[in-house]
């Protein structure tokens, strides 16, 4: 009898480490999007406003108020917003990647090269 207890103590002991969790050092922290991009933005040339709004994106005329563009966007990093839009003008599809400099200010280049700065809208005052 005793020695099937024995064999039996090993079994268990031998069991037991499989049933323990595995530590893989406990939460890994993620990078979560400062929300930088969100709000309305100017571009230096004045002719659009560009609203970026919990991933939507779009692009009005400042004179008329015409929607000029649509799409998305997504950040690629909390400073970083990669941007796919429609030009309705033009009937393209256009990727630009961002880098938000300041809180004013956003830098971009398009996937063709193009270069082009966004400033912060000023909140309308209440």
């Amino acid at each position: 009898m005793r020695r099937y207890l024995s064999i039996a103590l090993i079994g268990v002991a031998g069991f037991l480490p499989a049933c323990q969790s595995v530590d893989f050092g406990g939460p890994v922290a993620v990078a979560r999007p400062s929300g930088a991009a969100e709000g309305q933005w100017v571009g230096t040339d004045g002719v659009a406003v560009s609203t970026f709004n919990n991933g939507s994106f779009s692009s009005n005329a400042t004179d008329t108020g015409a929607k000029l563009a649509e799409g998305n966007y997504r950040y690629v990093d909390p400073n970083t917003v990669s941007i796919t839009f429609t030009s309705l003008l033009r009937k393209t599809i256009v990727n630009a990647n961002c880098a938000v400099v300041s809180q004013s200010q956003m830098n971009c280049t398009s996937s063709s090269g193009a270069q082009f700065s966004l400033l912060r809208r000023a909140a309308a005052p209440v």
